[in-house]
């Protein structure tokens, strides 16, 4: 299965890759996305996440790709948004953050739990945690980024709509989709276990198998 969604991505990448609405924000959009991608692959022998977890992050890199084509200011679909519901500014944007959280704090919480041995109440903060202070980080780096490589191109990159906490904002928004997507997770008992249990899902070699990673 994570082959194949590695395939579906990169078909899905290749042609939104195709005449984007600014070629030079579609590349700098794209440097951390096509670097997370290659370390996930560069790193799947030694860790393997379960596939729920490549499922999320393959829904996320595909929000992600289509905002990068658009310009995340610029997707029809947040317009479509802002009509239907008199907002004040395209909400892509703020969607994908909350996205962000929603879908990524999985496998946050799975790399934690299966790395850590990760337990109770931290097993529930640290996940949202984590995500928050990666949100703070990718800010920080687009800013970088955005003024080294290309500093005309900043507003467009950073896409805050002349809003000057756009960027604490976007960081709310990842934390309350983290904080939903652990609420949800810790209350349903589904996902990775943090009682110890998956200790003995190992496979033959003494490694964490991840599609034996259950409830």
């Amino acid at each position: 299965m994570p082959q194949w969604l590695l395939a579906g991505y990169v078909l899905v990448w290749a042609l939104l890759a195709i005449a984007p609405f600014d070629r030079r924000d579609w590349a700098l959009e794209n440097i951390l996305a096509v670097l997370f991608v290659a370390g996930l692959v560069a790193t799947y022998r030694r860790f393997q996440f379960s596939t729920v977890s490549y499922l999320l992050i393959t829904l996320f890199l595909l929000l992600h790709a289509v905002g990068a084509h658009y310009t995340y200011s610029e997707v029809p679909f947040g317009f479509w948004l802002k009509d239907a519901l008199s907002l004040a500014r395209n909400p892509f944007d703020r969607l994908v953050h909350f996205a962000y959280g929603l879908l990524l704090v999985y496998p946050v919480r799975e790399l934690l739990i299966r790395t850590a041995g990760l337990r109770g109440f931290w097993a529930f903060y640290l996940p949202i945690s984590g995500v928050l202070a990666e949100s703070g980080f990718f800010e920080i780096v687009e800013a970088v980024v955005a003024d080294i490589v290309s500093p005309e191109l900043g507003a467009a990159y950073l896409g805050t709509q002349g809003d000057p906490w756009d960027a604490q904002k976007d960081m709310l928004a990842g934390a309350g989709g983290a904080l939903l997507t652990t609420v949800v997770v810790t209350l349903g008992r589904f996902g990775p276990r943090s009682d110890g249990a998956d200790r003995s899902a190992v496979s033959a070699r003494g490694e964490p198998h991840a599609e034996r990673f259950r409830p």
